[in-house]
């Protein structure tokens, strides 16, 4: 088993956005400056002996042209170069988009399943709380600056089969899903046993970066469940010990030019 980190963009947002109160006026400094940062995007393909599976999609690459309603254009604008389109990066990884039969998404925010249309043809595995949630939010309003970070778009594209999960497993040979509710009702992390790099974590919007992390954990701006969200932090922690596992972080600029991108690999 190979494992690909894609470099598919980036997106720049307010810090606090990432890690709340990371900068807070105080008496003595009752007016501060915000830090406005930028954070990677990425997918994860992994070329196993059952077949090709991609974990996560990226953003549209039409999101800056009206594919996203303004305010999340303002809030999260997305940038790439023409490197970092996903077909160029699978590319880099000797692979189309037409080989990949699974596709696994963290979960369905703007920058992790933006990319769905060109896989009509594979299976979609997702968890089932956020699934529901965001098919909830996309229909109870017309107005797209209602439905949070999720696209109306992305949500209805027609894909050969959802499968929607509830609970941990052992998704193939090498590969476990689990379960990490918080910054939504449901996310789906990966843990992958290679042979010659050990054990990695892939918390995705779980953990968005060290600083998250800790130890101590600190919130993110953007939770959908505070308790929920600081036990899954745990639940990855628990599993990093027990593996002795790297935890690879998605949305921490800092750690992410310290990693191997396509076509390096970790296997």
């Amino acid at each position: 088993m190979k494992v690909y980190v894609l470099d598919t963009g980036w997106l720049e947002c307010d810090k606090n956005s990432m890690v709340a109160m990371s900068k807070a006026g105080i008496k003595n400094e009752p007016s501060v400056r915000n830090q406005w940062i930028k954070i990677p995007v990425m997918a994860v393909l992994i070329d196993h002996p059952d077949g090709k599976i991609l974990y996560d999609l990226g953003s549209n690459p039409k999101a800056m042209e009206g594919y996203w309603p303004e305010g999340l254009c303002n809030v999260f604008p997305f940038y790439k170069e023409d490197f970092q389109s996903l077909e160029k990066q699978l590319e880099l990884c000797n692979t189309k988009p037409e080989e990949i039969k699974t596709v696994i998404l963290s979960h369905m925010h703007l920058d992790h399943a933006g990319n769905l249309d060109l896989f009509k043809h594979a299976d979609i595995y997702v968890h089932k709380k956020d699934f529901e949630y965001g098919l909830t939010l996309i229909h109870s309003s017309t107005d797209p600056n209602k439905h949070g970070a999720y696209i109306k778009a992305d949500l209805e594209v027609p894909v050969k089969q959802y499968h929607l999960v509830e609970e941990d497993f052992e998704f193939a040979k090498g590969i476990d899903v689990i379960t990490l509710p918080g910054h939504t009702p449901g996310i789906l992390g990966l843990v992958l046993h290679l042979e010659k790099d050990g054990t990695l974590i892939f918390p995705q919007d779980c953990i968005y970066s060290s600083e998250n992390y800790g130890p101590p954990a600190k919130a993110s701006g953007l939770m959908y469940d505070n308790l929920a969200y600081f036990n899954s932090i745990e639940k990855v922690r628990k599993l990093e010990k027990k593996y002795n596992a790297k935890v690879m972080f998605a949305h921490d600029m800092p750690f992410f030019k310290t990693i191997k991108h396509a076509p390096e690999c970790y296997e």
